[in-house]
């Protein structure tokens, strides 16, 4: 038993980093409850492991006393003497109460005690080494699956990446390793749980930050960012330095460094947005390479009304109004975008406005132009090009034919003078 308990020792040291300390400590714990069952009710008893040899001993202190009454807590002063030559009566005296084959029987009685010690020591291991690493990327193998969560291997420890942290464009396979994002380490249920991330928008800009070493450094700021895990992301950033340009530098030469982004991201689209702080610069930065027509901003409510023409509704929007809607997040402004009015003039709206155009030729009357313009004449060219017997033809118009003919040709002749004439200069 010595030799299998050595070794229980030494793999829980290796394989999961318990000092042999804490192991002894739980193990101690957990055999004195085995001595009590095996040795009885004695009087402050103790169980010792031998760091060396593994052997296990059990230790009562009893009270020298001249008549035994209760051999659990008393002891004889010839028996004490045996074990301590100066003891007197009243003295307190540690003796071995080790019982027969107690070995067997403490490892029988103590094996899930030690488990469920060793445990709770690995899980208190979870919390210290982990606490500070919230924030970071760790890459683990996937193990297994609980319903729809995945439980991910990282070495010495298995993390839990819910399905709500889940990217759901995603599948993984057992044995498949994959990068993470370190979202919180809870106390569950059963201690402390490592949560993963792969959908948190903190995970896109941890990427960012070790792919660009601008960001790292402070030269570029990221301002804000909106995600829709597995389909488009929108990264805002900005810089102090004239000099550098942060979408630039953020997408890297041809395109190298937001590519290695995207590739990590299973290709989810990555827009990078370059901020501003005029929010109507920003909408604008956020929706190319749509082109807007005007802005309504209503500062009291944060809401940005936009117009475009009807060919570029659907380019700003987005695909389910998913451009609009990361816009919305972005710049923490409501976004509503609507296509510009094109009002169609209708039959009736055209021949009024003929007739009135015919009516202010000087010679015609409104009468005349009526009658014109529903004969097919609804414009002085049309006029100047007929004959004098087709609008005598007209049965309302009849005689007048010459006088209207002369005013269409005076007209033409003031207009053709009015475009011609050389400005005065003083």
């Amino acid at each position: 038993m010595n030799a299998d308990f050595l070794a229980v020792l030494e793999y829980w040291e290796k394989e999961k980093g318990i000092s042999r300390d804490v192991l002894m400590s739980a193990v101690q714990e957990a055999l004195l409850s085995a001595a009590k069952k095996a040795v009885g009710p004695a009087r402050e008893l103790r169980v010792h492991i031998e760091p060396k040899t593994g052997d296990i001993k059990a230790f009562a202190k009893l009270i020298v006393a001249e008549r035994v009454v209760s051999k659990h807590d008393q002891m004889s002063l010839f028996d004490a003497r045996r074990v301590k030559p100066d003891a007197q009566v009243g003295d307190e005296v540690e003796v071995e109460v080790t019982p027969t084959g107690f070995g067997r029987i403490a490892a029988q009685y103590a094996k899930q005690a030690l488990m469920q010690q060793i445990r709770r020591a690995e899980k208190a291991l979870i919390y210290t080494e982990f606490k500070d690493r919230v924030g970071d990327i760790i890459s683990g193998t996937v193990r297994r699956f609980d319903r729809s969560d995945v439980i991910v291997d990282l070495g010495k420890y298995e993390a839990l990446l819910p399905n709500r942290e889940r990217v759901p464009t995603e599948e993984y396979q057992p044995g498949e390793r994959i990068r993470c994002y370190v979202k919180a380490v809870e106390q569950g249920p059963h201690g402390p749980e490592i949560i993963l991330s792969r959908a948190d928008p903190r995970f896109v800009i941890k990427l960012f930050q070790l792919e660009v070493s601008e960001i790292s450094d402070g030269t570029i700021e990221i301002k804000g960012i909106a995600r829709e895990p597995g389909f488009r992301t929108k990264l805002a950033v900005w810089t102090r330095d004239e000099k550098v340009d942060p979408v630039g530098a953020c997408v890297g030469l041809r395109g190298q460094r937001v590519k290695n982004i995207v590739r990590e991201l299973n290709n989810e689209k990555v827009d990078i947005i370059r901020w501003d702080p005029n929010i109507r610069v920003f909408i604008t930065n956020a929706l190319n390479p749509a082109k807007l027509k005007s802005f309504e901003i209503d500062e009291e409510h944060k809401r940005v009304k936009i117009i475009t023409s009807e060919d570029q509704l659907s380019l700003a929007i987005g695909k389910r109004g998913q451009n609009a809607r990361l816009t919305s997040k972005l710049t923490g402004w409501q976004v509503d975008i609507e296509a510009e009015q094109v009002v169609t003039k209708g039959f009736e709206e055209k021949v009024a406005e003929a007739v009135e155009a015919l009516a202010a030729i000087p010679g015609i009357t409104r009468e005349q132009a009526d009658v014109l313009v529903h004969h097919g004449l609804t414009r002085l060219e049309d006029l100047l090009q007929a004959e004098e017997s087709d609008l005598a033809g007209i049965e309302q118009i009849g005689d007048q034919a010459a006088a209207i003919l002369e005013a269409a040709r005076s007209e033409a002749a003031r207009r053709t003078l009015k475009v011609g004439e050389t400005p005065v200069s003083g």
